[in-house]
């Protein structure tokens, strides 16, 4: 549970990735293991090249070395804690660490510990089979490593294994299931730094999704903004969950990536299935539907309710009304199909950003999860049309 925020406004607080953490983990393990030291914090460079200290909140010998015969240690086990600041990070808080091997040879190799996942499918930039372990994570790791061998004189390699504790049940509340990676989480991060909700982190999730959808044969996406939208569609097509892409509210983010020209020859068709009130956003030009970035727009609803029909009185409860779904069911009561219109306006939005090959088509639900409109277009130079037997 979060702890309730300050009514005093202030600065959110930046955290650091899991990727800064595994780094900050290798530090501390080289120098435990080639100058017999065991600093309690220690610094790392992240790829722009700010600094940052982190805290190492244990050391634990491997292989039945002890830390009083370091010349003899193949092996240390470092740990931290993940700190995200003030996003809401599913592994905030969780502690992390880095099984640190010294290895006869130059090089290093990077295994995944336990709670770091397994590469399964493909479209991930790692290969199957490898750990879960994001490109430029290793690189930090690597550049830090080869630092401390160059200053310690040490002409051998290292085996680094990352891992979270508890890291496979908190990949539960994570996408990589559905991406394919299997017994944990991901190291991840570009810039080393988490951006309170910024949700880099998310969208990239979107893109991966999108990747290993088509690396694994999928031409017809599926993407939704909630548990019950998606549920919906999925039933609707009988779809198969790989082709199904959590967008969440970050709905421009994932627009924009079928708009590449990289991923339009394998994507034919996009279905986005969202609650009515999310859509209305959308048709209103929204690309962020989270309430922090747009709101429903009232006047909106009220103005289309009228182009259909609606009385004075009817406009005035619906410019006053709570929700979208109150919006919903007066006119509806009233014989306005308000649902389909905002389809019809999300799908203008939506298709004027995908790559114009794409078939794109907008599906609306509400609380229930059950479909109250759609409309569909094949291609931007085709007539839009709709269906009434839903």
């Amino acid at each position: 549970m979060w702890p309730e925020s300050s009514e005093e406004a202030k600065p959110l607080r930046n955290g650091l990735t899991t990727g800064s953490c595994a780094t900050a983990c290798c530090v501390a393990a080289v120098r435990f293991l080639l100058a017999k030291k065991q600093p309690s914090t220690v610094e790392i460079t992240l790829p722009r090249g700010e600094k940052f200290d982190l805290a190492i909140i244990d050391y634990v010998v491997l292989d039945g070395g002890s830390s009083d015969a370091c010349i003899d240690l193949q092996g240390v086990r470092t740990s931290t804690i993940k700190d995200a600041g003030d996003d809401p990070d599913a592994t905030h808080g969780a502690t992390l660490f880095v099984e640190l091997r010294l290895l006869k040879t130059p090089g290093i190799s990077f295994k995944a510990a336990a709670g770091v996942g397994t590469v399964t499918r493909e479209g991930l930039v790692l290969d199957i089979g490898e750990p879960a372990i994001n490109p430029v994570p290793r690189k930090m790791m690597t550049e830090h490593l080869n630092h401390y061998a160059l200053t310690y004189q040490y002409p051998g390699g290292f085996e680094v294994s990352v891992g979270i504790e508890n890291g496979e049940q908190i990949a539960k509340h994570t996408m990589n299931g559905r991406l394919g990676i299997i017994g944990g989480l991901s190291i991840l991060g570009t810039t080393g730094i988490v951006r309170p909700y910024s949700c880099s982190a998310y969208i990239a999730s979107i893109h991966q999704g999108i990747d290993v959808a088509q690396a694994n044969g999928f031409t017809h996406l599926a993407a939704s903004t909630g548990i019950a939208s998606e549920r919906a569609i999925q039933e609707h097509y009988q779809m198969n969950e790989i082709s199904l892409i959590e967008m969440g509210d970050f709905v421009g983010a994932m627009l924009k990536y079928l708009r590449r020209e990289k991923n339009a020859p394998d994507v034919h068709k996009l279905s986005i299935s969202a609650g009515f009130g999310k859509l209305s956003k959308l048709a209103n030009g929204h690309l962020d539907l989270n309430s922090r970035q747009s709101s429903i727009d009232f006047t909106q609803l009220a103005n289309i309710a009228k182009s259909l029909g609606a009385s004075a009185a009817l406009q005035d409860e619906i410019i006053n009304a709570n929700t979208s779904i109150e919006v919903l069911n007066k006119t509806k009561a009233a014989g306005l199909d308000i649902a389909r219109v905002i389809c019809q306006d999300a799908l203008k939005v939506a298709q004027a950003i995908v790559h114009p090959s794409i078939e794109v088509e907008v599906w609306a639900v509400d609380r229930k999860g059950l479909f109250v409109a759609n409309a569909k277009q094949k291609a931007k130079q085709d007539p839009m049309f709709t269906e009434e037997d839903l």
